[in-house]
């Protein structure tokens, strides 16, 4: 009854600054929001971009332990709100059998990886005026989660970067759908860690990233459909049988696919 109280005080005091947030206050979630077009909001004082429809997005990183501060601006009034981050353990995983030179690359394969990286790099800082995001996503393939969002990860023995995503198992060739509307902005057949590997723009700097496909069936700058069949499942790149690793990125914080399918 008390957490009812406190949820029905919330959704009065944002109500009355028209504002609303779907999604979850923890390390790792997407939060989903509409406002009254005419507000501007703040979120740890910078502003966010707003649809014509009202509609905004912003993430909340895998390290993030303090408040988040939300300050919502009217014509005549304006607000601040404070949200707690609720913290989460983390996995560790440990995932043997990858090729040496996958796990420690040598100086040829460094040249390439970084050249590699400035087009993902240059992909994920795309901030366009869609806002696709708001049609609410679906997961884009059936199969088991073999590996978690936030988990560190030991290759080969050695201590690496935290996974961003989640690792979905199925038999090569499987389609893969696309989780919402957007546009692809990359789409390479064979990068050194990720394979093939598409991205795709769902707006106000949220991208979505799909890696280790066998197949491309989309090309850069088409305009895709939710459901629509964007690759099939492989194993190519830093991988050790067929899987989609798929994240979601919102102006270069990771956030966690599960939460968002959840919502």
């Amino acid at each position: 009854m008390k957490k009812l109280k406190i949820l029905i005080i919330f959704l009065f005091c944002s109500q009355a600054y028209g504002l609303e947030f779907n999604g979850k206050f923890t390390q790792g979630g997407l939060i989903i929001g509409k406002t009254n077009p005419s507000n501007k909001i703040f979120l740890d004082e910078k502003p966010l971009k707003i649809s014509p429809s009202g509609n905004f997005v912003f993430g909340i990183s895998r390290e993030r332990s303090k408040d988040l501060k939300i300050e919502i601006k009217s014509k005549s009034s304006s607000k601040i709100l404070k949200k707690k981050i609720t913290k989460r353990k983390f996995r560790i995983q440990r995932i043997d059998g990858l090729p040496k030179r996958k796990v420690t690359p040598n100086e040829e394969d460094m040249k390439r990886i970084r050249k590699e990286g400035r087009l993902i790099v240059k992909a994920k800082n795309i901030n366009s005026n869609f806002d696709f995001f708001s049609n609410g996503f679906i997961r884009p393939l059936k199969g088991i989660t073999t590996g978690v969002y936030g988990s560190q990860r030991i290759l080969n023995g050695k201590k690496r970067r935290p996974h961003y995503g989640i690792d979905i198992a199925s038999p090569k060739g499987t389609s893969i759908k696309s989780p919402n509307d957007g546009k692809v902005v990359l789409a390479e057949k064979d990068l050194f860690f990720t394979g093939g590997t598409l991205m795709i723009d769902h707006g106000h700097g949220l991208i979505s990233i799909y890696s280790h496909l066998e197949n491309l069936k989309v090309e850069s700058n088409q305009q895709i459909k939710k459901g629509q069949i964007i690759g099939t499942v492989g194993s190519t790149g830093r991988s050790t049988g067929p899987h989609l690793d798929f994240r979601l990125y919102w102006n270069n914080i990771a956030v966690d696919p599960d939460l968002v399918f959840k919502n």
